[in-house]
């Protein structure tokens, strides 16, 4: 049987946390780590080998771009930090120049893999991706709105003393600021949720400002995010046929394409198998479109051929 293998290329805060999460919950037969600061991944793979004892079998090690030629994932969390009051939308254009070598040394070596995009502006990032590698999108996929998702389900949960598993609510669009809440499919066992406007308001405004929050007091935000990439690797790896709210390319769904977005799609070992057909307020639908008129104007001023 061949051997699953994931490499992460970055490993900052991000990337390191979302290694160790793959590690902790035996994701992979192989995980390999990437940095430009080499001793940082060679560290890093000394450190979690040195655990393996009280874990599984996964092999570990700092590799090079070459160990991506059998890589079953490539998650990407390399990048520029995004600094104390600095918006996703800045990080753009010293990402984007991080990232034209990333993919390119990727692409050298692996063309059947799927490529997990986590850096922020994460949209953007991805569609910079698609177009960098030449892949299907089905198999070049951001992290989208997974995270917040999570994050807005959370803070519904508490609200209403419910376990959050059991919130069904989902947040679209942009990863940042434009992002929108589905208020009109939010439930709980198929039940509508009783919020009045303020606490909607208050609910939606606390999920997409979470960032910013834990950005200002600790510096980054870390813990959350590797575990919504690990549940993304393992809707990939087991085939599961989850539905994820990753971002990907839109192809006319909602009126809206040539742009990435997070939305409701069906994950599995190809990777986006297909996104889900929702139906939504015009209010939202309205919503959407600004997020993705918002995305649609950063694309275009990468002046991608």
């Amino acid at each position: 049987m061949k051997k699953t293998r994931i490499v992460v290329i970055g490993v900052g805060a991000v990337g390191s946390t979302t290694a160790y999460t793959l590690l902790l919950r035996e994701r992979a037969d192989e995980l390999v780590l990437i940095d430009a600061n080499k001793e940082k991944a060679a560290g890093d793979a000394l450190d979690m080998n040195h655990g393996l004892p009280f874990l599984g079998r996964t092999k570990v090690w700092a590799g090079t771009y070459e160990d991506c030629r059998d890589a079953d994932i490539v998650v990407v969390t390399a990048g520029a930090a995004q600094k104390p009051g600095e918006s996703r939308i800045d990080l753009l254009k010293r990402n984007v120049g991080i990232f034209d070598s990333i993919i390119g040394e990727v692409t050298k070596y692996n063309s059947n893999g799927i490529l997990l995009i986590a850096t922020n502006p994460v949209d953007v990032m991805s569609y910079f991706s698609w177009k960098k590698s030449n892949w299907p999108a089905s198999r070049v996929i951001g992290s989208g709105t997974v995270l917040d998702s999570a994050r807005f389900r959370y803070l519904i949960g508490e609200q209403l003393g419910i376990d959050a598993r059991s919130v069904h609510a989902q947040i679209v669009g942009e990863h940042g600021d434009s992002e929108l809440p589905l208020w009109s499919l939010a439930n709980v066992a198929g039940t509508e949720l009783n919020f009045d406007e303020e606490e909607k308001a208050s609910i939606f405004t606390n999920t997409r400002d979470a960032a910013y929050q834990i950005i200002e007091a600790k510096g980054a935000t870390y813990y959350a995010i590797g575990l919504a990439l690990d549940r993304i690797c393992t809707a990939i790896l087991k085939d599961e046929g989850a539905v994820l709210n990753v971002s990907t390319l839109l192809e006319g769904q909602q009126g809206l394409s040539d742009v990435y977005l997070g939305v409701p799609c069906i994950v599995d070992r190809q990777g986006v198998r297909r996104t889900m057909d929702i139906e939504l307020s015009d209010k939202e639908l309205e919503q959407l479109r600004q997020s993705s008129a918002k995305l649609k104007g950063l694309i275009a001023s990468l002046e991608l051929q």
